[in-house]
């Protein structure tokens, strides 16, 4: 198998080095942590992906949590730790008595109880993606993504890394941001590029990279294969200063997680804006590739002729790698979910920075409807994740219509929550979210993917608050200001904006990091653990079927 070391040029600081795992007690606080056991239990794991299943729905039934409408109100809090990065980047994957999470120092395993340290697999490079799992004969191995050092497998029983590997055939300076999908003993890796910010060094000729999905063995990390999102290569279009070139077509990068079809063997994929001219139509779109091949089965493009990178935000068009004309940058950056239907044929849904959701067929992606919910911009729109209710028949779709300078959408923001009749793409209810204050850092929209539980969804906004939200009214009836000093398990922990990959939700726990410092928002660093108050005492806090009677799906 090929391994190798790509030299980030873009996040210097995150350089690739070996890992190890000990188990640390929390700093100030030994006593507590100093008999915690450092072997986790690995007995039943929530979640098999990004989406808490293979469809990325983001739904807990009955089965997977015992929170809802009845009992939302008496969520408390119930530890904090401090993940150390002022932008938080994972999501945790829960077991009947664990949290493996990355932190700023790397993956780290913390008892579910107490926020007790188990083991850590110490690393430098920025854990940016949420933790993914494969069940193995001695317990299950760990995946996760780092910015650019590519996939790695960690044993979860002890921490001990098992392989690193990039997908050979990826371009040079690769970017990971995506969670990657692990089933069948393959793990589909979404690749993106860093030239989208290289390109804001005016010496430097943009653009030649490609974002990509690549499909590695879980084993090994070995390449089974790997689809670039532009087939064709990257050709000189022009010079300046004699020797620095001018090149396209380039990126299409794949930010976000996949989501798999057992049905039809098809993995589907969103991908963002060319990075350069000329523009291709695998930009902006929605991919179905065989699972077993990657061969292409189909492609539908949302917005065509989308070509912009960052220096664009320096000197707009005036920057020699500005694309000219640039466009609006309207990633699809959430995943894409499919929607299996009772009644009918099944969709693949996904929302778009444009502020659009999708309705595709997932035989061939041809439009079964379109319905335009925010302004949209490249700040979103639709930024990291819905979610979908198959027994309310709705999809929930989260706004932040943050302002974005020029490349803001046009027409008036929606920022909120949307719920949306899936067969038809109408709406159903808006959940409007006002800003707590007039300052840009103060915006009040939902960018972070949001998470449902039996009749309730959990919504972060960018302005600090967590809600518990009703799917068939709207009515926010559970609330939670983070934007605070916490006294946590390994020190301080501060609130911030909520962002990227949203609220878990396992048995009677609701899990999210809180700070979000990029784009000028609110930065912080703390993980924030919610459980029913006087739950059933059963493990996990999941209902019995007896004690269920509210008729939820």
């Amino acid at each position: 198998m090929k391994r190798r070391t790509v030299a980030p040029l873009l996040l210097a600081t995150f350089a690739l080095v070996a890992g190890h795992a000990s188990v640390i007690a929390a700093d100030g606080d030994a006593a507590p942590c100093a008999d915690t056991d450092g072997t986790p239990g690995l007995t039943q794991i929530r979640s098999t992906g990004w989406g808490f299943d293979l469809g990325n729905t983001r739904f807990r039934g009955p089965g997977g949590t015992s929170i809802r409408a009845s009992n939302v109100a008496s969520l408390k809090l119930k530890w904090t730790y401090n993940l150390g990065d002022n932008s938080p980047r994972s999501m945790p994957l829960v077991t009947e008595d664990t949290l493996f999470i990355g932190d700023g120092n790397g993956l780290v395993a913390l008892d579910r109880e107490t926020g007790c340290e188990r083991w850590r697999f110490a690393h430098a490079g920025q854990v940016r993606s949420a933790i993914v799992h494969e069940r193995t004969a001695e317990g299950a191995t760990l995946f996760f993504l780092e910015s650019t050092g590519g996939v790695f497998a960690v044993n979860a029983g002890d921490g001990a890394l098992l392989w690193n590997a990039h997908p050979d055939g990826v371009d040079e300076a690769p970017l990971y941001s995506g969670t990657p999908l692990v089933t069948g003993g393959t793990v589909f890796v979404p690749v993106a590029s860093q030239e989208i910010g290289l390109a804001t060094v005016p010496f430097l000729g943009c653009c030649h990279t490609a974002g990509g999905l690549g499909a590695l063995d879980s084993q090994s990390g070995a390449t089974r294969w790997y689809r670039r999102t532009i087939e064709q290569p990257a050709e000189v279009t022009g010079r300046r200063w004699l020797v620095v070139k001018q090149r396209g077509p380039s990126g299409a990068p794949a930010w976000g997680a996949p989501a798999f079809d057992e049905k039809r063997n098809l993995v589907y994929f969103g991908t963002g804006q060319n990075y350069s001219h000329p523009t291709t139509e695998t930009s902006d779109a929605i991919f179905a590739v065989e699972a077993d091949t990657g061969a292409v089965r189909w492609i539908t493009q949302a917005t065509a002729g989308d070509a912009y990178n960052m220096a664009c935000n320096l000197m707009g068009t005036a920057h020699p790698n500005c694309p000219d004309p640039v466009g609006p940058d309207l990633d699809f950056g959430a995943p894409p979910i499919l929607a299996t239907m009772e009644r009918g044929e099944d969709l693949v849904l996904a929302g778009q920075k444009s502020g659009d959701i999708h309705a595709l067929r997932a035989e061939d992606g041809s439009v079964v409807w379109q319905s335009k919910l925010g302004r949209g911009g490249a700040l979103g729109g639709i930024h990291w994740g819905i979610a979908y209710h198959a027994g309310r028949g709705l999809v929930l779709v989260p706004v932040s219509d943050l302002p974005a300078g020029p490349l803001t959408g046009p027409g008036e923001a929606q920022p909120g929550l949307h719920a949306v009749r899936v067969q038809d793409g109408s709406r159903v209810w808006f959940h409007e979210r006002r800003s707590r204050c007039n300052e840009r850092a103060c915006w009040g929209g939902i960018s972070a993917a949001i998470s449902i539980a039996n009749d309730v969804v959990f919504a972060g906004s960018i302005d600090g608050f967590l809600e518990a939200i009703h799917v068939e009214s709207g009515e926010v009836l559970w609330s939670f200001d983070t934007w605070r000093d916490f006294d946590a398990m390994n020190g301080m922990a501060t609130g911030g904006a909520f962002d990227a990959h949203g609220p878990m939700v396992a048995d009677d726990l609701v899990i999210v990091s809180s700070g979000y410092g990029s784009f000028f928002q609110r930065g912080g660093n703390a993980l924030l653990v919610f459980a029913l108050e006087g739950s059933n005492g059963r493990p996990g806090g999941v209902e019995s079927p007896q004690e269920h009677a509210e008729g939820e799906p």
